[in-house]
């Protein structure tokens, strides 16, 4: 796997991120012009209803599994601290911050995670200020 960085980490996937979101506006939009050019009626508002349905099938989805995946972050940076300085995460850190610090080295995690907790930084602050880059190549 190629290296990650603060520039190059995040995972875009075009069939995902365009093509079914792209389709899924295209069904919304053709039913919307069934039902100004036939009217209402069972059929024009099932189709509004399947792009309707469709879309937050998509929406949904997407949000479940990147939620779970953020409380596993949580739990395994929480091992990570414990394991690394014997107590558990500071309970300032926001989820956000906590999703950036999974990038940080052992050798910085520690110094990284008290400057969060204290400047109160974002994520895009630790991730810059990150020396040592750990890729996470699992992350949806």
């Amino acid at each position: 796997m190629p290296g990650q960085s603060a520039e190059s980490h995040s995972r875009y996937v075009p069939g995902f991120h365009i093509v079914t979101y792209l389709v899924i506006f295209c069904a919304l939009f053709i039913a919307v012009i069934l039902i100004v050019h036939r009217g209402l009626s069972h059929e024009t508002v099932f189709y509004l209803l399947l792009a309707i349905a469709a879309g937050l099938l998509a929406f949904y989805v997407r949000h479940f599994a990147v939620r779970n995946q953020d409380r596993i972050i949580r739990a395994e940076e929480n091992f990570r601290s414990y394991r690394l300085c014997g107590k558990t995460l500071d309970s300032r850190l926001r989820k956000s911050q906590v999703i950036a610090l999974r990038f940080a080295a052992d050798e910085e995690f520690i110094t990284l995670c008290q400057k969060a907790a204290d400047e109160n930084l974002t994520a895009s602050q630790i991730k810059a200020a990150i020396q040592n880059w750990r890729p996470d190549h699992q992350r949806v």
